[in-house]
């Protein structure tokens, strides 16, 4: 059990809470609930392998209130290491059941970041699909440090319940550490590229390639200039295989 009582897993060091979508969707909502601020993050291969060099980064996930674990990767590995997790959790489904929450319930929500426009598109399209929610901004900001305080007292005035930060990672849930005390926003979620997705910018891999594990290729097909990150991922399959000999002293 991790230090918030739910159950998890430790992948290559990383805690990844075994949530399904909708338990994670009603622990946030009563997050927002009790007004304490609270940062959650999407954790993939890409997290975890970047955790192994990157001190501040490691810590940010330690600390997180929820740890969504978001990528097959997560449940490959799980599996492997002998702690199965039940379900993936993507930022891109998140971020549509959370807004629904939120217009069930008299949420106030703000996307920050993504390339200019994406986020009001985002929030268009979604207050299409949800006529009850309340968009309480919409801002592509920045995550330099020199930006942080006018970003905050933007933040701050909206008066927001949840906080969908894309700035890509690790960038966004680097910000959203340094910054969660002086937003007074109960929840903060890094959400990637998600608000690309929402918004129709870039084309999520079809059902059968999420399913199967393969929404990886369909990103390096349609954004070849991912290929480096995507190196992370061969690294992460041999590191997982590694500690299971390590642990358990067998040959997979």
């Amino acid at each position: 059990m991790n230090p918030t009582g739910m159950a998890s897993v430790r992948i290559l060091g990383v805690r990844v809470d075994d949530v399904t979508l909708e338990e994670a969707v009603e622990r946030i909502s009563e997050m927002v609930s009790g007004r304490m601020p609270h940062q959650v993050v999407t954790v993939n291969a890409e997290f975890v392998m970047r955790a192994q060099h990157d001190d501040a980064f490691r810590v940010v996930l330690e600390e997180a209130s929820l740890a969504l674990p978001d990528g097959h990767g997560m449940l490959w590995a799980a599996r492997r290491l002998g702690r199965p997790l039940r379900e993936r959790v993507t930022g891109a489904d998140a971020v549509p059941a959370l807004c629904a929450m939120a217009a069930e319930r008299g949420y106030r929500v703000y996307f920050l970041g993504a390339a200019e426009g994406v986020a009001q598109e985002a929030a268009d399209r979604l207050k299409t699909r949800l006529p009850g929610l309340t968009i309480a901004g919409c801002y592509a900001g920045s995550p330099a440090r020199e930006d942080e305080q006018v970003i905050c007292e933007r933040i701050r005035e909206a008066r927001p319940d949840l906080l969908f930060v894309a700035y890509g990672a690790p960038a966004q849930d680097l910000w959203i550490h340094r910054n969660l005390a002086c937003l007074a926003v109960p929840v903060a979620i890094g959400v990637g590229g998600s608000l690309d997705f929402i918004a129709g910018r870039v084309r999520r891999a079809p059902r059968w390639m999420r399913n199967h594990g393969l929404e990886w290729l369909f990103r390096l097909i349609i954004q070849p200039w991912r290929w480096r990150r995507m190196l992370a991922l061969p690294r992460f399959v041999l590191a997982v295989y590694a500690e299971r000999l390590t642990n358990w002293g067998t040959v997979i």
